[in-house]
């Protein structure tokens, strides 16, 4: 069994911990949390004895093998340069880190300690979007991709009342773009590579970050439009337009059902049978590699996850967003 500590308790490290299980070869070892408190409670859930309260004591022990970090984006990348440093193999929730430095310092961390390390952005493991990716070649020459997802935040009802959570506050490195526009823009960087232009717009809230957001990738023949938003709900599916046919995706984020429409009006169904919980298939990837002594994943790759670092960057320079991770 690979032994996992978690940080973070919220409710995506219960579903990573449900995933880990359905995986196999998964153990919950130990659960990380500023309290006490919080630890106990969180870890007694699942039978785990072992908690820390102190980074730096947990990094040192030697009761877990790997760690998957869910905490704020602002502490990912000092809470997992920590733990790689320390010898631990590390999965980090996306968006990896706050800006392309702190990216390519924990990237370059991970080979110099020679320790796997990967980005949890799970759509890029999903059967569904693999099936999408290999029957890209149906659909002709790709003209455009339409990515969409907008999804209301239950923060925001809170914000509108002048409570401040971490969702809304630029001093965790969150907001729209971070939160959710990632979920558009780290698949649209997987399949269609680097653009050669990035234009982007979006609607910036009193308390300094994104609350929606649209971008444009331009490519020489084609474009990629991304739509984001944590304060409206869409309904709309997500497509990729090509010259004889085009690909309908119920959500990007986790594609289930996707659908060829042909220009004659023919339809085939592409989607594939998959968990409900689709983070299964990143931590099967990662424990694999884990098992295989990989130090990085062919499909989250060390490239992507800085190209997509380095056009958030441009994309928040163009809406002005700004976060306090940028001036250290």
């Amino acid at each position: 069994m690979i032994r996992f500590a978690v940080i973070g308790t919220n409710w995506i490290t219960d579903k990573f911990i449900e995933a880990g299980y359905l995986a196999g070869d998964f153990q919950l070892a130990a659960v990380y949390s500023r309290t006490a408190e919080r630890a106990k409670e969180f870890a007694g859930k699942y039978g785990v004895d072992t908690i820390f309260t102190d980074l730096e004591e947990m990094a040192k022990s030697d009761a877990f093998d790997a760690v998957y970090i869910a905490s704020p984006n602002a502490l990912h990348c000092e809470q997992a340069v920590l733990m790689m440093r320390h010898g631990k193999h590390v999965l980090c929730e996306k968006p990896l880190a706050s800006n392309f430095r702190e990216a390519q310092r924990m990237i370059d961390t991970a080979r110099e300690n020679r320790v796997l390390f990967m980005e949890a952005l799970k759509t890029t493991f999903i059967p569904t979007f693999l099936s999408i990716k290999e029957n890209l070649p149906k659909i002709g020459k790709i003209r455009r991709a339409f990515f969409n997802f907008c999804q209301y935040s239950s923060r925001y009802d809170a914000y509108k009342e002048g409570i401040l959570l971490n969702a809304f506050n630029p001093a965790f490195s969150n907001g729209s773009l971070m939160d959710i526009g990632v979920y558009c823009l780290y698949p649209a960087v997987f399949l269609f590579g680097e653009p050669e232009k990035v234009l982007a717009n979006a609607f910036m809230l009193e308390s300094g970050v994104d609350g929606e957001g649209s971008v444009i990738l331009s490519y020489r023949d084609m474009e990629a439009v991304l739509i984001h938003s944590k304060i409206a709900n869409s309904f709309i599916p997500s497509e990729i337009q090509g010259e004889k046919g085009t690909i309908i995706i119920d959500k990007i984020s986790s594609p289930a059902k996707a659908t060829i429409v042909y220009n004659d009006g023919t339809r085939e169904e592409i989607g594939r049978k998959q968990e409900e919980n689709t983070m299964v298939y990143e931590v099967k990837e990662f424990v694999r590699l884990i098992r295989e002594g990989k130090r990085e994943s062919a499909v989250n790759s060390f490239e992507t996850s800085l190209l997509t670092a380095k056009i958030m960057e441009n994309i928040r320079r163009q809406i002005g967003l700004v976060f306090p991770a940028d001036q250290k």
